[in-house]
């Protein structure tokens, strides 16, 4: 099982050469063997607001986009539970306060999964698993 970031989700799904290769080969690799790619739904989120703002241009409508997203085998696009939030307040250490990113990386501890992101500021945490 691996998570991904909003960005990695972006790139992997839109098949943009700003994902590594690395990521890439993680992500296929995993539904190769029959694993889960877990997206976070904060992910539908953040990805809303790029759209709306015009940060970010999606061949086909959102709605569109994340169901298909969600047709893939071996990807789930998990809720935010109760859990995962209030764990996002809680993280050990010191961790930037971006409220997606926290609850992307609280998600990836919570399942014990290596996350996919190319965040340095993520990157820099040393209490979450990750790989770019």
């Amino acid at each position: 099982m691996i998570v991904l970031d909003t960005h990695a989700l972006i790139w992997w799904a839109s098949q943009d050469t700003q994902l590594s290769a690395a990521a890439k080969k993680v992500i296929e690799d995993e539904l190769a063997d029959g694993g889960t790619v877990v997206v976070s739904a904060i992910s539908a989120w953040e990805l809303a607001q790029l759209v709306d703002r015009g940060r970010i241009a999606l061949a086909m409508d959102l709605d569109e986009w994340m169901r298909a997203v969600e047709s893939i085998d071996g990807v789930w696009v998990v809720p935010l539970s109760a859990q995962t939030a209030i764990q996002s307040v809680n993280l050990p250490g010191e961790f930037h306060k971006d409220p997606a990113d926290r609850k992307i990386v609280a998600l990836a501890r919570e399942r014990n999964a290596v996350l996919v992101t190319g965040d340095e500021k993520i990157q820099r945490y040393p209490h979450v698993k990750w790989t770019w």
